[in-house]
C-alpha cells in the first residue's frame, strides 16, 4: 500500500497541472494511525466533490466492545461519531481556497433521529470507517495541490484525532449513549408484550422550535399522560419511567385548535426512530412497523361506507353510501 509520503509527492508533482491529473490520486494511503482512501475524484472543481473515506483499525480506535456489541448500541455510537466529525470539519469548511467547490468538506448531516448511515460504519471488530466529501482545490481548472495538502495533512488528521479515538472522549458520555440506546430498545421490545403500539413518557417535550426546526421548543409544557392510560416500566438503566401507553386497536385523538393533536401525532410518527439525548422525545417509542397514512385532499369518492366514523348528519346525508367530489 502507498503511504502518506507517496501521496504528498504525487500532489507536489501534479501541482499547476490541468484538473484531470487529480485522477492519479485515487487509491489507498497509509497514514500514521489510519488509512486514507480517495475513492472517487471529481472531474471538475465545479462538479460534485470527491469521495474520501478514512479507516481506523480497532486497536487504534480503542472503543470498548460494550459500546457497540448490539445493533442498537452500534447505531447509536455511529450516529454520535458522525455528529462529532461533522462539528470538527465545520471548522475547516472552505478554509482551503479556490474555484467552485474547492475547500468544501462535508459529511452526512444528522437530525434529531438516530439513524444508521453509510457516513460512519463500525465493524464487529471495532474498526471504524468514516466517509466524507472534499472539494479538491483548483485555481480556475488548474490544480492547487498546496491547498489539498493543507486539507489532507492538516485538517483531516486533526478531525480524526478528535473524533475517531476513544481516548478523545469522556467515557461517561459514551456510556450514557449506550445506556440510552439500551433503554429505548427495551421499551420497543416491551410494547408488543404489553399489547401496546406506542409509549410516551411523562415529561417528554413534544413541540418543536418552529416549522423549519426539529429541535425542542424552549419553555414548552411537558407531556403528561391521562391517568386512564398511564403505565410504568422498569428500564435497565434509567429505572422506573411512567407515561402513556397506547393500546393496539383504534385510538382517537380529539381536542380544539392548538391543543397538541398534530404535535402528538408527529411525535408518534417519528417514534419508530430513537432520538438523541436532549431532544425531548427520547422516550417516545412507537412500534417499528408503524406507518403514517394520510388522505389526499380533493379526492372523488363514490359509494363509500363511512358510517363507522360519521353518521346521523344534520342534513340527513347518507354515510353508508357516501359520495363527494372533494373528500
Amino acid at each position: 500500500m502507498k503511504t502518506s509520503i507517496d501521496l504528498k509527492e504525487l500532489l507536489n508533482r501534479i501541482d499547476h497541472k490541468g484538473y484531470p491529473a487529480y485522477k492519479d490520486t485515487r487509491g489507498n494511503y497509509q497514514f500514521p494511525k489510519y488509512i486514507l482512501s480517495i475513492d472517487k475524484v471529481q472531474g471538475d472543481p465545479f462538479a460534485s466533490p470527491s469521495k474520501v473515506s478514512i479507516q481506523v483499525p480497532a486497536k487504534i480506535a480503542g472503543f470498548p466492545l460494550e459500546l457497540f456489541d448490539e445493533k442498537h448500541k452500534r447505531i447509536a455510537l455511529q450516529d454520535f461519531l458522525t455528529r462529532q466529525f461533522a462539528k470538527q470539519i465545520d471548522a475547516f469548511h472552505f478554509k482551503a481556497t479556490g474555484s467552485g467547490k474547492s475547500g468544501l468538506m462535508v459529511v452526512s448531516r444528522c437530525g434529531q433521529e438516530i439513524l444508521e448511515r453509510t457516513a460512519c460504519e463500525i465493524k464487529q471488530d471495532g474498526s471504524i470507517t468514516i466517509r466524507m466529501e472534499i472539494g479538491f482545490p483548483a485555481n480556475g481548472r488548474t490544480i492547487n495541490s498546496r491547498e489539498l495538502i493543507k486539507i489532507l495533512f492538516e485538517f483531516v488528521p486533526d478531525c480524526v484525532k478528535n473524533t475517531l479515538f476513544y481516548s478523545s472522549f469522556d467515557s461517561n458520555v459514551l456510556k450514557n449513549i449506550a445506556e440510552l440506546a439500551e433503554d429505548q430498545q427495551y421499551i420497543r421490545e416491551e410494547l408488543p408484550k404489553l399489547g401496546l403500539i406506542a409509549f410516551v413518557a411523562n415529561g417528554s417535550i413534544l413541540p418543536r422550535e418552529s416549522g423549519i426546526s426539529n429541535r425542542p421548543m424552549k419553555k414548552a409544557i411537558p407531556f403528561l399522560s391521562p391517568k386512564s392510560m398511564e403505565i410504568s416500566l422498569q428500564l435497565p438503566n434509567y429505572g422506573k419511567i411512567t407515561g402513556m401507553g397506547i393500546k393496539q386497536g383504534i385510538t382517537l385523538i380529539v381536542g380544539g385548535g392548538y391543543h397538541g393533536k398534530s404535535t402528538l401525532l408527529k411525535a408518534l410518527e417519528l417514534g419508530v426512530y430513537n432520538h438523541i439525548s436532549g431532544d425531548g422525545r427520547e422516550y417516545v417509542i412507537t412500534d417499528s412497523s408503524a406507518v403514517k397514512i394520510r388522505a389526499e385532499d380533493g379526492r372523488n369518492i363514490q359509494q363509500v361506507d363511512i358510517s363507522m366514523f360519521i353518521n346521523n348528519l344534520p342534513n340527513g346525508k347518507d354515510t353508508i353510501h357516501f359520495c363527494t367530489e372533494d373528500a
